[in-house]
């Protein structure tokens, strides 16, 4: 795996990740603010959401690391 791909799989983790995480803890502000959507979380929480998917997708990626290196996992083909 060179640095290229590996940056590229955590990026593509780090999505994936991210948009699982957000709908973890939104509540819904209980009156529609002036310029705000109806559906709109009161308080969204992205700083400790934005962190938890680092760490999250950090591991996954280690996990991913130590599969492709220890052959686990081929990307290359059926050998």
């Amino acid at each position: 795996m060179n640095w290229f791909i590996a940056i590229s799989a955590y990026v593509v983790i780090w999505w994936i990740t991210i948009f699982a995480v957000l709908p973890f803890g939104v509540r819904l502000s209980d009156e529609g603010d002036p310029g705000r959507a109806a559906g709109a979380p009161a308080d969204p929480r992205l700083k400790r959401k934005v962190v938890a998917t680092t760490l999250v997708a950090a591991a996954i990626w280690l996990v991913l690391y130590w599969a492709v290196r220890n052959g686990v996992v081929n990307f290359r083909g059926m050998t």
